[in-house]
């Protein structure tokens, strides 16, 4: 995986990601992607390009449960999330619906820097630093389930369901 680094602080919470003042519009997605991060990033969605991430501090996705929260990013276009810690319902539904999200030390990575990220190595290389950085290597089923799209589309996969 390859992009840019779109850097924020610590304690973004899902209100942050979308603010639930656009909660009416839940049942149209794309839509609704369109004010991920209005309150603290109004530019977010005009700067974001498919395949960067979001690289942020501690605490990244605390608050309220919203999925809605991980499925923005997603249609707006980042491909994961690099974060010193993460609150673990967000963790939980980003792997459910196919978002990768990497805890490591991000605090020498600076807006705008290129990323190279290997999911399976357990690598983040920050191109423009000449950096190297690391983090615990995804099992491989945890990287099934992201290379298929999330969670409901690995049981269809593997186990035959029909959800």
């Amino acid at each position: 995986m390859r992009g840019r680094a779109l850097k924020f602080g610590d304690g973004i919470s899902t209100d942050h990601i979308i603010p639930g003042r656009y909660f009416h519009l839940r049942s149209n997605l794309p839509e609704l992607a369109k004010h991920a991060m209005a309150d603290i990033a109004p530019e977010f969605t005009s700067r974001v390009r498919p395949g960067d991430f979001l690289v942020a501090g501690r605490n990244f996705g605390l608050g309220s449960s919203r999925e809605h929260a991980v499925l923005v990013l997603k249609l707006s276009g980042i491909s994961a999330v690099l974060a010193e810690s993460v609150a673990r319902i967000f963790y939980r539904n980003a792997v459910n619906l196919g978002l990768p999200v990497l805890i490591l030390d991000t605090q020498g990575i600076a807006d705008g820097d290129e990323l190279e990220v290997d999911l399976a190595g357990g690598k983040v290389r920050d191109l423009t630093l000449g950096l190297e950085l690391f983090f615990n290597p995804l099992p491989p089923v945890m990287l099934e389930i992201l290379k298929g799209g999330g969670l409901v589309s690995y049981i269809r996969k593997y186990h035959g369901f029909k959800l």
